[in-house]
């Protein structure tokens, strides 16, 4: 990439960044919110360390990967030139079992656990990791909800999200976050948010410290901060369409 293109590129991500952020203010502030309670995750999966490095340039600490090959050898190459302890990487993805352990050596947090099986493997692989020296913190999680209850979109159902919540609370690996969520297809994005809202509301009579609601992306993340989220993640907003299919 020549210099041109770098400026280029970095003016390009610079805009979306900064058009993304204006859109999330406006919409906290339709809802009576502070905008600072909302944290905008720019979801970085399919995009080069380069992009990383201009959202970190531009002041971004976290971001959002889907992938645990391509995120983990993402990682190292920006851990290998930027060792900000502030940094914090998420997997937003579905994270196979047989994964666990390579997530949780460098996730800050995942917010698709959905399963006990999972989230044993993950409890398992981040008390690895504090036991080797690559992390120092439990993994936080948040629970992925089915909204339709639809186990082929992933996602526990909500008649099983406490036994699943209670599970994690008893962990020393772990450390229960939140909900997260994504509306079904087809759904009007008001409706599905309310129903998550409810859902947060009821885990949070048991377990006050799931304070974290990760919901809305870029088509939709003024609906989500209506009903409470505290976490956007917004990809395309920010970054473009993604250059790999």
């Amino acid at each position: 990439m020549t210099a041109a293109d770098a400026g280029a590129r970095r003016a390009e991500i610079a805009d979306g960044l900064h058009r993304a952020h204006e859109r999330l203010d406006a919409a906290a502030r339709a809802a009576g919110r502070d905008p600072a309670e909302i944290t905008l995750l720019p979801v970085t999966k399919f995009f080069p360390v380069s992009d990383v490095e201009i959202l970190y340039g531009l002041g971004c600490r976290a971001f959002g990967e889907s992938r645990e090959q391509e995120a983990t050898a993402k990682v190292a190459e920006f851990r290998s030139r930027t060792t900000d302890p502030a940094v914090a990487w998420h997997m937003i993805g579905r994270v196979q079992r047989n994964k666990a352990r390579a997530v949780a050596r460098w996730a800050h947090t995942v917010h698709s656990v959905d399963s006990a099986r999972l989230a044993r493997a993950l409890d398992a692989g981040a008390r690895a990791a504090q036991d080797a020296g690559d992390r120092d913190t439990p993994l936080a999680v948040l629970l992925q909800v089915s909204l339709d209850d639809d186990p082929q979109r992933g996602g526990v159902s909500s008649a099983d999200l406490h036994a699943l919540a209670d599970e994690i609370a008893g962990t020393a690996g772990l450390a229960l976050r939140g909900l997260m969520a994504v509306p079904p297809l087809g759904w009007d994005p008001d409706a599905a948010f309310e129903r998550l809202a409810g859902l947060h509301a009821a885990l949070r009579s048991d377990h006050p410290e799931a304070t974290e609601l990760s919901a809305g992306m870029s088509g939709d993340l003024e609906a989500a901060v209506r009903w409470g989220s505290t976490c956007v993640r917004v990809g395309t907003a920010v970054l473009g369409s993604r250059p790999l299919a």
